[in-house]
């Protein structure tokens, strides 16, 4: 079976821990090679991993004729110019989240695609995983009623000014970090797009990074609403109401990779011992996403996650930024 070659940019550790294991068992893909600014952690690095191939620069990695695929998990003030070097070379992206500092960042991507032929996709692994496609197809046959509230949370605890989270020239911050994660689920299981949005923020007063925020958005006939945190308890939860009953994913954002993930499934009864639990089988949800791109590459097949649709999550990141700079409801143009 043919397998794409997955060359990764830098050793940052959701590469190392979350998606370079998981690849290993993946039918489409295989990582085989590793950048980083230094030849010796990059040798140290692959060396760990079981990688054959180590390169002491991106542009090394990025010149392997024998890579078919670039994953992009730096920094995200890195993610659009090394994702359009990597197409330029002619490598296909896996780019990490969020895909740009804002729309019109992450829309530089749009031309240097359609130039290239080159697939780039945002690393959204929820929106392959089979509990987040349960949960869309739970709403979709109206086994809750029609839908009339999202609610959710993430948060995590983190105050060290050093960390690449808290720059906020690097694109450091909350919303940027989490806080979307609430928003694409929103969008893909309700399949809609918000009208408008408000939004409270507070930043933190040495980094400047939004380090709480609690956002509204209106889709019309139903709402979403959040809170994320990055110096908080930490937390995740989602939930989608409707008239007659509410689906719950116990663990929306960083579901377990070595036991089923959970679906708490109601209709209108406060009991816990009267829901339904659905289980989902156990998987990685890293590995799927990899696969999932992966397989539609070779098969030329439209890719999991669109490009358009990050540019849509995008414009709504933007929207709630402005939201709380102005304490005011922000229409989002649609399209």
């Amino acid at each position: 079976m043919a397998k794409l070659r997955v060359g990764i940019l830098g050793a940052a550790k959701i590469a190392t821990t979350k998606v370079i294991p998981p690849m290993r068992d993946c039918h489409y893909a295989e990582p085989v090679a590793l950048a980083s600014r230094t030849l010796a952690k990059a040798e140290a690095t692959a060396r760990e991993l079981g990688l054959p191939r180590a390169y002491g620069s991106y542009e090394e990695l990025l010149a392997d004729p024998e890579i078919d695929l670039v994953y992009n998990p730096l920094p995200n003030h890195e993610h659009v110019p090394w994702t359009i070097k990597a197409a330029e070379a002619g490598k296909h992206v896996l780019c990490e989240k969020p895909l740009g500092l804002d729309e019109a960042d992450a829309r530089r991507l749009q031309e240097v695609r359609d130039r290239t032929g080159k697939f780039i996709q945002e690393a959204f692994m929820v929106r392959t995983h089979p509990q987040w496609h349960k949960a869309r197809a739970i709403v979709e046959r109206g086994e809750i009623g029609k839908l009339l509230a999202i609610t959710g949370h993430f948060s995590y605890h983190n105050v060290d000014p050093a960390n690449v989270r808290n720059v906020r020239e690097w694109g450091g911050g909350g919303l940027l970090d989490i806080g979307c994660y609430p928003i694409t689920t929103s969008r893909f299981v309700s399949e809609r797009e918000p009208l408008r949005v408000s939004a409270v923020i507070e930043r933190d007063p040495v980094t400047g990074i939004d380090r709480r925020g609690s956002v509204i958005l209106d889709f019309g006939d139903f709402t979403s609403a959040f809170t994320y945190g990055t110096q908080m308890a930490p937390r995740q939860t989602m939930s989608f109401i409707g008239e007659t009953g509410r689906v719950e994913v116990e663990i929306p954002f960083n579901a377990p990779n070595d036991r089923p993930c959970r679906l708490f499934l109601d209709h209108g009864e406060l009991r816990q011992d009267a829901r339904e639990v659905i289980e989902i089988s156990t998987c990685d949800q890293y590995g799927i996403m990899m696969d999932a791109l992966a397989k539609a590459i070779l098969d030329g097949h439209e890719q999991p996650v669109p490009l358009e649709d990050s540019f849509r999550n995008m414009r709504v990141i933007d929207a709630v930024f402005r939201a709380a700079e102005t304490a005011s409801w922000v229409d989002i143009a649609p399209g």
